[in-house]
């Protein structure tokens, strides 16, 4: 019997996400359920990663710095730091480096996935 794959959506998803405020400032808490990794991605001044879709995953990132660029589909965005971006299943995305130095996003896989999930459209690098 197959395992149905949970599909995720941008609503449901910033729904049960928590933010606190406490006397020193406050913390947002991400659903973890469905989390398949989390990870710190680090992008140099000029650097690119492919154009690129999933199959099998959304994802959820939060740009920790400034100088980053995100295109998703027809929209393309430069992220405050601590903006929030939700990439649907099957959207076509990259990021970019356009500041003077190194900018971080917090990338959250949303479904069971690993990194054969990635399908690059373009690539700077020759990478298939």
């Amino acid at each position: 019997m197959a395992i149905e794959e949970k599909v995720f959506n941008e609503q449901d998803f910033r729904s049960e996400i928590k933010e606190d405020h406490r006397p020193w400032g406050k913390f947002r808490e991400y659903p973890v359920e469905g989390v398949g990794a989390v990870k710190i991605i680090t992008v140099d001044p000029g650097g690119i990663l492919s154009l690129q879709y999933h199959h099998h995953r959304a994802e959820y990132w939060v740009a920790l710095d400034e100088g980053l660029e995100v295109e998703v589909d027809d929209k393309t965005i430069r992220p405050a730091p601590n903006e929030e971006i939700f990439i649907p299943r099957g959207a076509h995305h990259r990021l970019k480096g356009v500041g003077d130095k190194p900018a971080r996003i917090m990338e959250l896989w949303l479904g069971n996935s690993d990194e054969s999930d990635i399908v690059r459209l373009e690539d700077k690098y020759g990478r298939s």
